[in-house]
C-alpha cells in the first residue's frame, strides 16, 4: 500500500505533462528531466494501482469483447464451436461456463490467450 496522497498524484500528473515534450528517445537516461519523468511516472503508477485497480475480465466479458473485435456474431461462433446459439448466449451472459474442450476452442477461434481464459 503506497502512502501517495492525491495532491502528490495530481502534481506528478501535471509534471509529466510538462516533461513529456522535453524528453524523447534520444535523451540520456541520466538527464535530470528523464530521471524526473521516471520518478513522476512511478508515483502515478503506484497511486493508480492502489486507487484504480483493474480487475481481470470474466470469461463472459472475454468472449463478448473478442466477438466484437472479430466482428463475429454469437450465431457464427456457435456454428464454429458446434454448440447451439443459446449455449453461446449462456457463455456471454455468464449464466454458464464453457467446458475445457469448448474453452480451448474459444481460445483458438477468438484468439484469446489461455491464461486470460483461466483468469491468470
Amino acid at each position: 500500500m503506497s502512502n501517495i496522497k492525491k495532491e502528490q498524484y495530481e502534481f506528478a500528473l501535471n509534471r509529466i505533462e510538462e516533461l513529456l515534450p522535453l524528453v524523447d528517445e534520444n535523451t540520456p537516461a541520466n538527464d535530470n528531466k528523464a530521471v524526473e519523468l521516471t520518478m513522476m511516472s512511478d508515483i502515478v503508477i503506484a497511486y493508480e494501482k492502489e486507487h484504480f485497480p483493474i480487475n481481470k475480465p470474466t470469461v463472459s466479458e472475454l468472449i463478448e469483447l473478442s466477438l466484437e473485435e472479430k466482428g463475429m456474431t454469437q450465431k457464427q461462433l456457435a456454428a464454429e464451436l458446434g454448440v447451439s446459439p443459446s449455449r453461446v448466449s449462456d457463455y456471454v451472459s455468464g449464466r454458464s461456463e464453457p467446458t475445457l474442450r469448448i474453452a480451448r476452442l474459444l481460445c483458438q477461434i477468438l484468439n484469446i490467450k489461455p491464461s486470460a481464459m483461466l483468469g491468470l
